[in-house]
């Protein structure tokens, strides 16, 4: 049964938790500005000595992440626990990949993640060895069709995808993400390498996260819970996030089931 906390707040749970992966968009901001309550708890996270992680499937580089909080005004010693899919996906390629041609799928604001090896992208799909998926191209955010075609006579490559979420809430604009682009491959008999939420790596690379009890904070149902279910970890489910219209209209308990996913606490907005 998911007991909710909207009454009684995290604070009546944090001292069962050694550690908590808080999901950053949909909980902490909405991408456009910082949610003050949610700030307030990482603040108190901090006084109680607890381990956090600010775990997002951004497929850029932790610093960009942390540049763009900085620029909402987050403090620096709260902007220090951030860890993105992008920088795991960047660990795997300059060990493994650094030295292939690639074609970038993607906007342009995502290429400080391959700044590396700028030099081994190709402008021709046909040149390229793999796929570098980070989201979708300008002009083409909402046209999954367009994929399908531009990439039918290449499933033979394998794509590396930055982002497995499928959407994201930008303000009160839902958009595709790079996950969607990485479905429509799959279904297609491509092969995708995912990092990010709910794979595992991204959560092992972030933080030494041996021997903690461990409660992943975060609104998607997909990624944040269900990497907390396929990890052991208990869940905190935001829902006021990308499932509140399914959670007013059906309840919890049933969008739960749905969805094949345990979640263990539920409230509307991360408050302490």
């Amino acid at each position: 049964m998911t007991k909710n906390l909207d009454l009684s707040g995290l604070k009546s749970i944090a001292d069962n938790y050694d550690l908590f992966y808080i999901d950053l968009w949909g909980v902490i901001h909405n991408g456009i500005n910082l949610h003050e309550q949610a700030v307030n708890v990482l603040v108190e996270l901090l006084k109680k000595k607890k381990m956090f992680v600010l775990l997002t499937n951004a497929p850029r580089p932790n610093k960009t992440v942390k540049d763009f909080l900085k620029k909402m005004g987050m403090d620096k010693v709260l902007r220090d626990h951030v860890f993105t899919s992008g920088e795991a996906a960047l660990n795997y390629l300059k060990k493994f990949f650094l030295l292939k041609k690639f074609y970038h799928i993607g906007p342009p604001k995502d290429n400080d993640l391959f700044y590396l090896f700028e030099n081994n992208r190709c402008d021709n799909l046909k040149d390229s060895e793999y796929l570098l998926c980070t989201g979708l191209f300008d002009g083409h955010e909402n046209d999954l069709t367009y994929y399908k075609n531009l990439l039918e006579n290449h499933i033979n490559k394998k794509m590396i995808c930055t982002n497995p979420d499928l959407i994201v809430d930008r303000g009160n604009i839902r958009e595709l993400c790079a996950g969607s682009v990485a479905m429509v491959f799959e279904k297609m008999g491509g092969k995708v390498v995912y990092f990010g939420k709910p794979h595992p790596e991204v959560y092992n690379l972030s933080i030494d996260n041996n021997n903690k009890k461990i409660l992943a904070i975060g609104d998607n149902l997909n990624t944040d819970i269900r990497g907390a279910n396929l990890l052991n970890y208990d869940s905190l489910l935001i829902s006021n996030g990308i499932h509140r219209e399914e959670i007013k209209n059906k309840g919890i308990q049933k969008v739960a089931r749905e969805y094949e996913s345990i979640v263990n606490f539920i409230q509307s907005d991360l408050k302490w």
